[in-house]
């Protein structure tokens, strides 16, 4: 980690904002635990990019923006502000960058995605990312090439050319990981491309996410969807209003105004 380690305090604060006890150890079984109470409690979300926000690439605006304004954030945020805190629990982390798999069969951008290898206590390595939407509740074994069964689905880590990793979802591509270590400051090109490209998924679409008990609440536009189990529910808000009181009761994101919607998902 090359940004100033977090304190004990903040360290705390941290911990307390995803309703986390402070581990006795660097364990697998605490890494397991914190990865899914941080999917429970803090959103992904691109709001700041449609809001004109900065995302500057600190961990410890990061850690600031999740923490004590309550936010969320993606892939860069949410897993470069999860990396500080898991320096500062004992853990050993590497920041790893990877192209997302399109539609199209063809890998997006280098610095596409953040990613985290970490390192328990025990020696175990895990593949940890709470900054990909729709992916793994609990860490995955970095080493294992088999089937890993989640919560999210069925996961793989692949050998691929150049030693790279292709994680896969459900048989799927999801994307392929660079294994050599990267500093935060790395991801800055990709950070700005996705802020900026008309290119970017996160320029053309707005997305507010969580992780629920059984499911996942979503808010995109005026559209918010629940899903429980096989059940899924679609409700049209009616005003911005109600826009803003969902961010509130759902994410516990108070905004001033709602982000505009992309004039691609206006249609």
């Amino acid at each position: 980690m090359t940004d100033e380690p977090l304190g004990r305090d903040r360290a705390d604060a941290y911990l307390h904002r995803i309703g986390a006890a402070r581990p006795a150890a660097p364990t697998a079984e605490a890494l397991r635990a914190l990865h899914r109470a941080h999917l429970r409690t803090v959103p992904f979300e691109n709001l700041s990019v449609h809001l004109g926000e900065e995302v500057p690439l600190d961990a410890g605006d990061l850690v600031a923006k999740l923490v004590d304004r309550r936010r969320g954030g993606f892939c860069y945020e949410l897993n470069g502000a999860f990396a500080a805190l898991l320096d500062a629990l004992g853990f050993e982390v590497t920041l790893l960058q990877a192209r997302v798999a399109g539609k199209d069969g063809r890998f997006g951008i280098p610095y596409d995605h953040l990613a985290l290898r970490v390192r328990a206590g025990d020696g175990s390595c895990w593949l940890a990312d709470i900054g990909f939407g729709t992916h793994t509740e609990f860490p995955l074994a970095f080493e294992e090439r088999g089937e890993q069964r989640d919560p999210g689905g069925v996961f793989r880590i692949e050998d691929a050319a150049e030693g790279d990793l292709l994680v896969l979802r459900d048989g799927e591509p999801q994307y392929l990981l660079d294994l050599r270590p990267r500093a935060l400051r790395d991801f800055e090109a990709g950070a700005w491309y996705h802020r900026t490209s008309p290119a970017s998924h996160f320029t053309r679409s707005l997305v507010c996410s969580l992780l629920t008990e059984g499911g996942r609440v979503t808010l995109s536009g005026h559209t918010l969807t629940t899903t429980t189990g096989a059940e899924r529910t679609r409700t049209e808000l009616p005003s911005d209003a109600a826009v803003l009181a969902a961010y509130d009761q759902h994410f516990g994101i108070v905004l001033d105004r709602i982000p505009p919607e992309p004039k691609s998902a206006e249609g």
